[in-house]
C-alpha cells in the first residue's frame, strides 16, 4: 500500500452516498480533500463529520458538474495550494426514471447525459492537463454494472454508464507513455440516495429497490476506490466490477421474502 498522505484528492458528488464515503476514506489516509457538489450545506455537513475525527485539510466547491462554465471557472480559480490535484474521483452521477425509451422524458435524458457523461468530461478536461504536465496523477471514474449490462427501462442511464466505461478505456489509451493511471470502478446495487433521485423522491418505491437482500454500501465502494489509489505506481486497476453476493447480474438479485 502506497501512502497518499497530503496528496490532493478531488471528489465530485461528494455531498452524499459514494462520494461522501470516498471523502471520509481518503481523509482516513491523510489526503487533502477538495469536495465538490451542488448542495453546499450537505458538503459542509460531510466536512464537519470528517473534521470530528481527522485534521485533514478540506476545500469545498459548490459546483454542478453539468454546467461547463461553472466547472471551468471553479477549477481554474482554485487557490494555488489546491491546484495540483493528484487524484480525481469522478463520482457525480444520477439516474432518472425507468420508462421505456419510446415513452421517456427527454428532460430526464438530458440530465443523465449532462451529468454522467458531459460532467465527467468537463472536470477531467480541466484537471488532466495539469497531471500530464506534472507527470503524476490518477483518474478514478465511478461507473456501474449498467455500463456492462442493460436492463429494462435503463436505456439512457445504461448508455451513459457504458460511455463512462468507454471513456475510461479511451483515456488510458490517450495517456499511453505517461505514468498517469486510470481506473473505472463499476458497482452493482448500492444503497444510497440513487433510487430516491431516480424516482424523484418517491420514498416507498425507492425503498423497495433494496428490500429482501443485502445491498452494497457506499463504504464498500469507497474502500475499493482507495485501494485503487494506493497501489504501487506500476499497478493500474483498469476496471473493477463489484456486486453484492446476492446479485448475479443487473437483473438477477436473490431477494428473500
Amino acid at each position: 500500500m502506497v501512502s497518499i498522505q497530503n496528496r490532493i484528492v478531488l471528489v465530485t458528488g461528494a455531498s452524499s452516498g459514494i462520494g461522501a464515503a470516498c471523502a471520509k476514506a481518503f481523509a482516513a489516509e491523510g489526503a487533502a480533500l477538495i469536495l465538490a457538489a451542488r448542495r453546499k450545506e450537505k458538503l459542509e455537513a460531510v466536512a464537519a463529520e470528517i473534521k470530528e475525527v481527522s485534521d485533514t485539510k478540506i476545500h469545498l466547491l459548490e459546483m454542478d458538474v453539468s454546467d461547463r462554465a461553472t466547472v471551468e471557472k471553479s477549477l481554474s480559480s482554485l487557490p494555488k495550494a489546491w491546484r495540483d490535484v493528484d487524484i480525481l474521483v469522478n463520482n457525480a452521477g444520477l439516474s432518472r426514471g425507468l420508462e421505456k425509451l419510446y415513452e421517456g422524458d427527454i428532460q430526464n435524458w438530458e440530465e443523465m447525459i449532462d451529468t454522467n457523461v458531459k460532467g465527467l468530461l468537463y472536470v477531467t478536461r480541466s484537471l488532466l492537463p495539469g497531471m500530464v504536465k506534472r507527470q503524476q496523477g490518477h483518474v478514478i471514474n465511478i461507473g456501474s454494472i449498467a455500463g456492462h449490462q442493460n436492463y429494462p427501462g435503463g436505456n439512457v442511464y445504461c448508455a451513459t454508464k457504458a460511455a463512462v466505461r468507454a471513456l475510461s478505456e479511451a483515456l488510458k489509451l490517450d495517456l499511453f507513455g505517461t505514468p498517469i493511471r486510470v481506473s473505472c470502478v463499476d458497482p452493482g446495487t448500492v444503497e444510497t440516495e440513487f433510487s430516491q433521485v431516480r424516482f424523484r423522491g418517491d420514498t416507498e418505491r425507492a425503498e423497495k429497490v433494496y428490500q429482501g437482500f443485502t445491498p452494497l454500501t457506499p463504504d464498500d465502494i469507497a474502500e475499493i476506490v482507495v485501494f485503487c489509489a494506493t497501489r504501487p505506481p506500476h499497478v493500474n486497476i483498469s476496471e473493477l466490477l463489484v456486486l453484492t453476493t446476492d446479485q448475479s447480474s443487473a437483473t438477477m438479485i436473490n431477494r428473500q421474502s
